[in-house]
């Protein structure tokens, strides 16, 4: 590499060329933004998110309308079945298809969704406001909510759909549990691999589910066509007018068949809004209507099949079959959880909600499939926890649902926001949309709080704890910068009383947040050693709040001095900073420079609990801990590790 000739400092601050960071960038989308047809057909696009995004939602058949019913003891009446079909016939349009098909998935930020995608749109206010920092917060929360629901639906998923071996025959009762934990153990033991070879599979056994589905519904809907009636939300009110307490109460359950529309949003950014509507409104929504109405036909006809309306629906015959495929479905949901429980740990922990964790890419061409072995591990001994603790299904179910209302209604929160601070709406008419929304999610909300103490506080308790570590965690590295900052130096009057310094060949990277400080190990060296690089980059890193960064906005260098480069690095939320990747794309004096070749310096920072103000003294024990099982930055940032020095230091805090 030749180093560039020398110059005046005062004069030599330019902007260094740099090319688009081809190695780290996404492959060529199959969608754009919006979701149109760019190199892959809509419908191979749709018949993928068919595999990921709705597995949660198509698996609530197994169980809904039979804890809808059997929770709160409610006869199995006519009235009953019709007012249930018509409530889930009604959740489903208001909730999915008004909701989030046509309302929330407008909320793209730069093509990505999901509730961290929210928090981002509204943080760059949080510091202005101290309402938009309680939002973030609120997001947070509803974020920490999402891992107890990824918690629960991979076991409940899965016991539920393994039950209907036992309604094929009672021998099979005794190794529900066994083979159950053995699925869900098998499950997570693959996770390593990543889903590519799997996803493949996915498109093509959710199409058959979800005929299967809407054709069980539909052999029982011939037989009772009186169903279709329960279309009109007259049966709401009779089934409320009947029996209101016992009524009100089975909204807990009856929620469960929209447990998974926050999917729709969160993977939103993989597919785009159009293949998910396409899939939403051509295959998943006639396949759980005519189920639902065929459950209720079913029950109209024969009050005992109560016990597991699902299944019975299905000629005997049918039935193991049928839970083999509604196994092989329950798999496919429960992946599609785990998948976004990896997605959102990296999300969090680039926006610094969270320390940083072992990740592994695995795959070469998808970006988003990622690998978090602490938490794959943690979501195993829980679901398999939750499988051996509640035993059945039905018991599961009165535990599941609160942590998915709660987040619903978190949505809706942190959407009327967006659409007043971002889409510029008017009051009137953001009060007039989101009005009847929120109030259908507080209700949902309400009917869940019985659940608390019959197991419902397990998913709130993981959420709490989650809350508070990720408040701690971001207020404990906050409170670390600003000690550091304390005894920071710009970088350019340290250059300027740098006297008698050596000029050693190679290549050093020092890993600074702070642009334009000085890197303490620099400082270290240039006072100590008396020695410079003859190219040394300053280089700090910046997660922006947004998914991706375009390649060519990757590096921003600026040379402060012969030799010397401040260097800017800008991620997206959901993107691996690899820093070596991102420093080959960068051309000194018309070169590339070999990241391989260079060495690698990076602070260590030993944080203490001491008597400094600014945390609780057990927040400051918390954050020691948490600290110290961060995962390490040269790992974290792909540095070469024969290639890092890391220069060690003690803060209190």
């Amino acid at each position: 590499m030749t180093v560039p000739s020398a110059a005046n400092r005062r004069e030599s601050h330019k902007e260094v060329e740099t090319q688009p960071d081809s190695s780290s960038s996404e492959p060529a989308p199959t969608v754009d933004r919006g979701g149109n047809k760019t190199a892959v057909g809509v419908g191979a696009v749709a018949i993928g998110a068919l595999g990921v995004v709705f597995g949660d939602i198509g698996t609530s058949p197994l169980y809904a309308f039979r804890e809808a019913i059997e929770h709160q003891n409610l006869d199995v009446t006519r009235t009953n079945s019709m007012g249930i079909a018509s409530l889930a016939f009604w959740a489903l349009i208001v909730i999915i298809s008004i909701k989030y098909i046509a309302l929330v998935m407008k909320a793209e930020n730069h093509g990505e969704g999901g509730i961290l995608a929210l928090i981002a749109l509204i943080m760059p206010n949080s510091a202005k406001s101290r309402t938009a920092g309680g939002l973030v917060m609120l997001g947070v929360f509803g974020t920490a909510l999402l891992y107890g629901d990824g918690l629960i639906t991979p076991a409940i998923s899965v016991l539920s759909a393994v039950e209907g071996f036992s309604v094929a025959s009672s021998a099979f009762k005794p190794v529900v549990i066994p083979l159950t934990c053995a699925i869900l153990f098998g499950l997570f033991l693959v996770q390593r691999r990543g889903t590519s070879a799997i996803g493949r599979v996915f498109g093509p056994v959710m199409v058959v589910w979800f005929a299967v589905l809407g054709l069980l519904g539909l052999l029982q809907i011939v037989q009772r066509p009186v169903v279709l009636g329960a279309v009109n939300p007259i049966h709401i009110f009779n089934f409320f007018a009947a029996e209101p307490l016992k009524a009100f109460l089975a909204l807990g359950s009856i929620f469960l068949v929209v447990t998974g529309g926050e999917a729709l949003y969160a993977d939103m950014g993989h597919f785009g809004r159009r293949p998910i509507a396409i899939v939403w409104y051509g295959i998943v929504l006639p396949g759980l209507l005519l189920n639902y109405l065929g459950q209720a036909a079913l029950l109209i006809r024969d009050p005992t099949a109560i016990e597991s309306p699902f299944y019975r629906m299905a000629p005997e015959w049918a039935i193991t079959p049928l839970a083999v495929v509604a196994t092989m479905a329950s798999v496919i949901a429960s992946q599609a959880l785990i998948s976004g429980a990896f997605s959102l740990t990296v999300q969090a922990v680039q926006l610094g909600f969270l320390p940083r964790v072992a990740i592994r890419h695995t795959s070469d061409d998808h970006h988003g499939q990622v690998y978090v072995p602490l938490v794959n591990w943690a979501l195993m001994i829980g679901c398999v926890g939750l499988v051996v603790a509640f035993r059945t299904s039905s018991n599961l179910a009165a535990a599941y649902g609160i942590a998915v209302t709660s987040v619903m209604l978190i949505t809706t929160i942190l959407i009327a926001v967006v659409a007043r601070s971002n889409w510029g709406w008017s009051r009137a008419r953001t009060i007039v949309v989101m009005t009847p929304l929120l109030a259908i999610d507080v209700a949902f909300v309400a009917a869940n709080v019985p659940k608390i103490p019959n197991g419902g506080w397990f998913p709130l308790a993981v959420a709490v704890v989650l809350l508070v570590q990720m408040v701690t965690w971001r207020k404990g590295r906050q409170l670390v910068a600003a000690r550091i900052h304390r005894g920071e130096r710009p970088i350019n009057d340290v250059l300027d009383e740098s006297t008698d310094i050596t000029r050693v060949d190679g290549i050093a990277v020092f890993l600074f947040k702070d642009q334009g400080m000085a890197p303490p190990a620099l400082v270290n060296n240039l006072l100590h050693n008396k020695v410079l690089h003859t190219t040394t980059m300053i280089v700090s890193i910046l997660i922006e709040e947004v998914p991706r960064v375009d390649p060519d906005q990757r590096a921003e260098v600026t040379e402060l001095q012969a030799g010397v480069y401040q260097v800017c690095l800008r991620f997206g939320f959901m993107e691996t900073t690899d820093v070596p990747a991102a420093l080959a794309n960068i051309k000194l004096d018309r070169q590339n420079i070999d990241p391989n070749e260079a060495t690698y310096f990076i602070g260590n920072e030993s944080v203490i609990a001491g008597k400094v103000p600014g945390m609780h003294p057990l927040g400051e024990r918390l954050f020691v801990i948490l600290n110290r099982g961060a995962d390490s930055a040269s790992r974290f940032f792909k540095l070469p590790p024969d290639r890092v020095f890391e220069v060690g230091s003690h803060v209190e805090i």
